[in-house]
């Protein structure tokens, strides 16, 4: 029973040990050999432009979270294209009538957030 277990999961077993190596080898060389002298641009706002917030109960603009919100949504129709793309030849005409229906009111959900200015970043 072991010797089967082994014929069927050695490769994966072998490639989770080679994954595990090499991540863990490559964090300690860059622990190693990265240079240790930061200097203050470096230490310095970066990506947003501005220094961090002092409280972090602070208000933010409603559109961070309609933004992420719309990303999830639109992220979500990419995730039922694939497995659509793959069978589309088994389920027939109607599986492809039924996704185009899925698209066409994803499509005016998407309009209708452009028109509303969802979309626009002042």
């Amino acid at each position: 029973m072991l010797i089967d277990f082994l014929k069927e999961y050695l490769s994966i077993v072998i490639f989770i040990f080679i994954a595990f190596g090499l991540s863990v080898g490559f964090i300690v060389l860059n622990f190693l050999f990265s240079p240790k002298n930061p200097d203050p641009e470096k230490l310095s706002a970066y990506e947003c432009g501005f220094e961090a917030f002092t409280d972090s109960r602070m208000e933010f603009d409603v559109r961070f979270y309609l933004v992420a919100i719309l990303f999830i949504i639109f992220d979500l129709e990419i995730a039922f294209l694939f497995p659509w793309a793959i069978s589309l030849g088994n389920i027939g005409i109607l599986g492809f009538w039924s996704m185009m229906v899925f698209l066409f009111i994803l499509t005016i959900g998407f309009v209708y957030e452009w028109k509303k200015g969802a979309l626009d970043w002042d």
